[in-house]
């Protein structure tokens, strides 16, 4: 038994490295430019296709949730990892709008068999060897390996940009090959006993009136995770141009982008103890606060140190994830884990369907300036009454 307990043990480490893997992602730090300069995509296209990666992401998204609870989350990163390779080959030979959409579509693919398997398969380690109450600070170890991982990435992203604006994307091509070898490493948890299913579509249907309409505090959760989710979320492809308008040299966009990852890993490993000590009302307040002083700030400010303001939002998302998932894990069971995960994350892709062309659109037409003072406004009217719903029905 004890032996048992130690090989599934190596799965969290395993995870560990996973996670650093899944966010080297070497073409993130110039990946907008590449789209604007190379491609010849304006920052409306850019958020229109970043929709459109989402829309694959949500084609997939459930059913890659449900699949993964049934096959196995070793199966899913198994699955994850080849389009990952395959996807990034593509962005190698990708040369109009038509060629990165096919290469994102691809790519949302393998990051809806990620979503909710990995922190399933880390919840479910932990559980089979009696540690599920420390998931949070498991989970923000496993988010700041990810977060190291995409700042290592971006600070060589602008040497390789330089050299050539297509070796940061075959270099992840061999990322993704180590991705998969980790994957074939890990060991699935036992499962639990369940009835046989009639249906698999009455099976998955029935998750999702669980999740939506006869659980408060999994749908509440969803409602504030999805905001909290798109607030980090639109300067991700907004922050280079923004950079770009402020005339901050292109040398400073790797360590930029990296200082911006390393903020989400350092408060990622910090959340559990944050909310320790100021509870899940604290955590909110601070929540939403961060998140208006940055968009004001990105607004009103157009220096070349402006981008600090970035920093805000990427301190949030960091604090955040950990507590966040960590909340629905204990709301879900073994069969339904990995499925409501990747409810959580449909609810934020299709969030950012809806609202991230209309972004690009007022960003092209007011100015970035305007635009970020509009996310300011609408997440300070969204975001209280969202959070105040979830503390209603969350036990703290």
């Amino acid at each position: 038994m004890t032996t048992c307990l130690r090989d599934f043990s190596g799965n969290t480490r395993k995870l560990y490295i996973f996670s650093f893997l899944k966010m080297t992602l070497f073409p993130m730090a110039v990946i907008t430019l590449f789209w604007k300069d190379h491609i010849g995509l304006s920052l409306t296209k850019i958020l229109v296709l970043q929709g459109l990666f989402s829309l694959a992401s949500v084609v997939m998204e459930y059913p890659s949730g449900y699949l993964s609870d049934r096959l196995g989350y070793r199966a899913a990163l198994l699955m994850a990892s080849l389009f990952g390779i395959v996807g990034w080959v593509f962005y190698l030979i990708a040369d109009s709008f038509a060629g990165v959409l096919l290469a994102e579509i691809l790519l949302g693919v393998c990051y809806a068999f990620i979503s909710g398997s990995d922190s399933a398969l880390l919840f479910e380690t932990l559980r089979t060897g009696h540690r599920e109450e420390h998931y949070a600070r498991f989970d923000g170890r496993m988010t700041s390996w990810g977060q190291t991982g995409e700042a290592a990435g971006a600070l060589f992203a602008g040497v390789m940009y330089a050299t050539s604006p297509l070796m940061p994307f075959a270099v992840q091509i061999l990322v993704w090959v180590l991705a998969l070898g980790i994957c074939l490493t890990l060991r699935e948890p036992p499962t639990e006993h369940a009835p046989a299913i009639q249906s698999h579509l009455a099976e998955a249907l029935g998750v999702c009136r669980y999740a939506w309409r006869d659980n408060p505090a999994i749908r509440t959760t969803i409602m504030f995770g999805t905001l909290l989710g798109l607030a980090s979320f639109y300067t991700v492809w907004m922050i280079q141009p923004f950079m770009q308008q402020c005339q901050v040299p292109l040398a400073w966009f790797g360590p930029v982008w990296a200082g911006a990852n390393l903020t989400i890993a350092a408060c990622s490993l910090l959340s559990h103890r944050l909310q320790a000590g100021i509870g899940l009302r604290g955590m909110s307040l601070l929540f939403i606060a961060l998140i208006v002083i940055a968009y004001s700030g990105l607004g009103l400010t157009a220096g070349v140190g402006s981008f600090a303001f970035y920093y805000l939002l990427t301190a949030m998302r960091g604090l955040q994830g950990p507590m966040m998932r960590h909340r629905l894990q204990q709301a879900s069971a073994r069969r339904n884990r990995a499925s409501i995960l990747s409810l959580h994350s449909l609810s934020f892709r299709l969030g950012f369907i809806v609202s991230g062309p209309l972004i690009g659109m007022a960003a092209d037409k007011w100015g970035l300036g305007s635009a970020f003072l509009l996310l300011a406004g609408a997440f300070a009217v969204l975001l209280p009454p969202t959070a105040k719903k979830f503390l209603a029905r969350t036990a703290t």
